[in-house]
C-alpha cells in the first residue's frame, strides 16, 4: 500500500497543508488584526468609542462566525473561483480559509487588548502619548504575549479547517483522506493521514508555546 507513490503522495499533501495553512493564517491576520484593532479602539471602552463603526465590525465578526465553515466553504465557491480562477485545490481554498479566520482573529485581538490594564494606557496618556502611540507602543506590546497564543490557537484551528476543505476537493492532507479513506476504504492511509495531522499540530502548538515562554517576562 504504501509505495513510492503514495509515500509522494502524502509528502505533496503535508506540503499543501502547511501552505493553506499558513497563507491563511498570515492574509487572516493582514485583515483580521486591524480589524480586532478598530473594535477594541471603537469599543465602549476603548480609546475613541464609536458605536456605529463598532456596530458594523461587530456585526459583520458575528455573521460570518455563525456560518459553519463547510457551509461556508461550498457558499464562496462562486467569489472563490472569481477571485482565483478555479473553486478546486490548495490555493482556491485560501480564500474562504480567509473569510473564516478573519473575523475569529478580530475577536481574539479585540479580547487580547482588552485585557490590557487601564492604568498603563492611562499613564500612557498622562504622558502625552497619542491615540496611535497607545495602539502601537502600549496596546500591542502588553497584549504580546496574549496574541501570540491566539495565533497559535488560530493556526491550529485553521490546520483542521484545512483539512475539512479536503471534502470538496480543496487538497491536502484533508483530500487524500477523504479520496482514499473514505471512497476507496484505504484504512491505513487514512490512519497515516490522521497521524500526519496530529504531527503537524503539535509541531505548531510546540513552536507557539516555545515562542510564548520567551517574550512572557512575567515567568522569569
Amino acid at each position: 500500500m504504501f509505495d513510492e507513490k503514495v509515500i509522494e503522495m502524502l509528502l505533496v499533501g503535508i506540503k499543501d497543508t502547511l501552505y493553506m495553512t499558513l497563507a491563511s493564517t498570515l492574509f487572516g491576520y493582514v485583515v483580521g488584526l486591524p480589524l480586532g484593532i478598530v473594535l477594541n479602539v471603537t469599543g465602549k471602552n476603548g480609546l475613541k468609542p464609536n458605536s456605529l463603526i463598532y456596530g458594523i465590525g461587530d456585526f459583520i465578526c458575528n455573521i460570518i462566525r455563525s456560518v459553519p465553515f463547510l457551509i461556508l466553504l461550498i457558499l464562496l465557491i462562486p467569489f472563490t473561483r472569481f477571485v482565483v480562477g478555479q473553486s478546486y485545490g490548495s490555493s482556491a481554498t485560501i480564500v474562504p480559509l480567509v473569510i473564516c479566520a478573519a473575523p475569529y482573529i478580530a475577536r481574539v485581538v479585540e479580547a487580547s487588548l482588552n485585557e490590557v490594564d487601564a492604568g498603563v494606557i492611562e499613564a500612557a496618556r498622562a504622558m502625552g502619548a497619542s491615540n496611535a502611540q497607545i495602539i502601537w507602543k502600549v496596546l500591542l506590546v502588553e497584549a504580546r504575549v496574549s496574541l501570540l497564543n491566539g495565533l497559535t490557537i488560530t493556526t491550529g484551528i485553521l490546520l483542521g479547517y484545512s483539512a475539512m476543505s479536503g471534502t470538496v476537493g480543496g487538497g491536502g492532507l484533508g483530500d487524500i483522506a477523504v479520496r482514499y479513506g473514505y471512497y476507496r476504504w484505504q484504512t491505513g492511509i487514512m490512519v497515516v493521514t490522521v497521524l500526519l495531522l496530529i504531527i503537524i499540530f503539535q509541531i505548531i502548538q510546540h513552536i507557539g508555546a516555545g515562542f510564548t515562554r520567551r517574550i512572557d517576562h512575567r515567568k522569569r
